[in-house]
């Protein structure tokens, strides 16, 4: 035997032993696509992770676990199942899967979001609550975010006047609520008739060219189905915060191990065929009429989560946005660059921080 056979040999033998201890050691794991010796299934999230991930649940189930690095993974993807960990089992899961980079200098000891559920925590999140996010603390300065809303109303009314478009309204969108406006937007310039129907409402309700006060919004049923539809098709973070468990726990008759990382994925869950009507089809009418909620009590539509850990800036977020996107399509009109069509207009998304388009939005705005 010369020295390559038995290299070639021993690397086999050695794949052979790390699967079928893999498969020992896993039997009680949710399903899942076999794992490679070192990177796992690293392999398979491909430059799209939320559309890699949901493709691979079709096959091995809602719940499901994989191998990323040496880190066991295990993915949700139906809005039962996420109800169960958000909700039911809460606090089994409420711990956090912390990044190195978030340790890098000890950020995770003294943030909210990374911080496990102690005594520390619910200290940071009773101030966020009661002191920055409460109704009373938003209504107080209210004034604030509609001094900066006029002002973009000014900078558009400007651009209008020059005929210059608008490239850096939505540009590079890093952050949750700029990414939500250019989706919403996108999707509008898409299909005209949506703008035509909400420039109507806005018209009837407020009046053509008015500013928008964020006590409006509740009298603006289709602006509302527009933003909950964008937030169903493009949500902010296609996963949320990844949840880790501190000891073995039991969920539909697996076995989550200690130390996993648990990641819901809430793009999968808005595109759900078996609950949404034409998923891919951006559609506000859908939300007509009905009472399905974003503040984590319906988890077909959990963009800013749910349970103890949801996004702590989720009322700001309602708030802001609708009177945001209301107020410059009561102000303008929309077309975009070049004379381009709603056919030319490209919506790929880029995955990042947050999901944004991976080319930014240029439009031109003129005057009703």
């Amino acid at each position: 035997m010369d020295f390559y056979t038995l290299v070639f040999g021993s690397i086999l033998a050695l794949i052979f032993l790390y699967t079928t201890l893999a498969k020992l050691s896993t039997k009680k794991l949710p399903p899942g696509p076999s794992a490679w010796p070192i990177i796992g299934n690293i392999h398979l999230l491909g430059a799209k992770p939320h559309i890699s991930l949901a493709s691979l649940a079709k096959k091995y189930g809602p719940i499901m676990s994989l191998k990323l690095g040496q880190i066991t993974t295990i993915v949700i993807s139906s809005s039962s199942i996420a109800k169960q960990v958000l909700k039911n089992q809460d606090q089994a899961f409420s711990s956090r899967f912390i990044p190195n980079a978030i340790q890098g200098h000890n950020y995770c000891e003294f943030s909210v979001g990374w911080l496990p559920v102690c005594p520390q925590w619910r200290t940071l999140r009773r101030i966020l609550n009661i002191n920055i996010f409460s109704p009373n603390r938003l209504d107080a300065n209210q004034h604030l975010r509609s001094q900066k809303v006029n002002e973009l109303i000014a900078y558009c009314e400007k651009c209008c006047q020059q005929g210059e478009v608008l490239d850096d309204l939505f540009l590079a969108a890093t952050d949750t609520t700029t990414s939500t406006l250019e989706w919403a937007m996108a999707e509008i310039l898409k299909q005209p008739e949506i703008m035509k129907k909400v420039q109507v409402e806005l018209a009837k309700i407020i009046g053509k060219g008015k500013s928008i006060e964020e006590a409006d919004v509740t009298r603006l049923p289709y602006l509302q189905c527009i933003i909950k539809e964008t937030l169903r098709m493009h949500p902010p973070a296609p996963f949320l915060v990844p949840r880790k468990v501190e000891q073995d726990v039991e969920l539909f008759d697996y076995i989550i191990p200690k130390g996993s990382q648990v990641l819901v994925n809430v793009w999968s869950i808005g595109k759900d065929f078996t609950f949404w009507d034409e998923p891919l089809v951006f559609k506000p009418e859908r939300f007509w009429g009905s009472d399905l909620d974003m503040r984590g009590q319906d988890f077909d539509l959990i963009p800013f989560g749910a349970g103890r850990r949801i996004c702590p800036g989720f009322p700001l977020a309602l708030r802001i946005v609708p009177v945001i996107l209301g107020s410059l399509l009561n102000s303008f009109d929309w077309k975009l660059e070049a004379d381009n069509g709603p056919e030319d207009l490209d919506m790929e998304e880029k995955f990042g921080i947050t999901l944004a388009k991976a080319h930014p939005l240029r439009v031109i705005p003129f005057l009703l």
